[in-house]
């Protein structure tokens, strides 16, 4: 068995014996036991009572966190014409058409986010094998396939997050960098579990939310009580 390093062994320790954690604490245990060389992202999973192989169980939305998530996004927009331009001066990073499909096909997937006008779509639409895996297909649902691309593109630079449920019902995004004031992780925890819970499918059985973790990309994960954390 492999030694554990000082860092793991302590994180573990800390963790020790800890669980159902109001968000307050779940966020400043979390953060206090982020101490890589580098900024981690503070991660959220929740364990959905959904089965997306059912449309009807389908878990996808999207919120904009209060604080941002401390990640600089890329964009790529579908546009043309005055479009195009709209994009690029909204801050876009990438915007084309049949050529930023041709890049895309060619394994070019420098973004986070993809938009795109509804024009753009018999074009997009190719690229649903590539684009829908990486959970970045535009969509109207969740305000990626629209005209108003500059507002599009103002949200996912100002830490607007999506969030799909994968198989098994798990939802997993990140909620902020362990930089954050705690204040503002537990207010980005908060909003992000808020939107999950309206999101709640029609077809969806029993209990809807079974298990919420707060975890730090390097650090272990701790469970948050559920019902105090919907409630609020």
């Amino acid at each position: 068995m492999a030694k554990l390093g000082k860092r793991t062994r302590a994180a573990r320790e800390a963790f020790a014996g800890k669980e159902n954690l109001t968000v307050e604490e779940a966020v400043a245990l979390v953060k206090s036991n982020a101490t890589s060389k580098f900024d981690e992202t503070v991660e959220i999973a929740l364990n959905l009572g959904v089965d997306t192989r059912h449309a009807d169980q389908m878990v996808r939305g999207v919120v904009g966190l209060p604080n941002g998530t401390g990640k600089a996004m890329r964009v790529a927009v579908f546009a043309r014409g005055p479009k195009a331009e709209e994009a690029t001066a909204a801050g876009a990073d990438i915007v084309g058409a049949e050529d930023l499909m041709e890049s895309i096909q060619a394994g070019n997937l420098d973004f986070d986010r993809c938009i795109a006008t509804p024009d753009m779509m018999p074009i997009v639409g190719r690229l649903g094998k590539v684009l829908g895996p990486r959970n970045l297909m535009p969509n109207p649902k969740v305000g990626t396939v629209t005209m108003d691309v500059k507002a599009a593109v103002e949200a996912a630079k100002g830490g607007e997050v999506q969030f799909k449920a994968e198989k098994g019902g798990v939802v997993h995004a990140g909620v902020g960098k362990a930089s954050f004031d705690e204040a503002k992780l537990v207010e980005n925890v908060k909003a992000f579990i808020s939107a999950v819970a309206k999101a709640k499918p029609s077809g969806a059985k029993g209990a809807y939310m079974k298990k919420i973790a707060l975890s730090s990309t390097m650090g272990p994960g701790v469970t948050v009580d559920v019902e105090g954390a919907v409630s609020e």
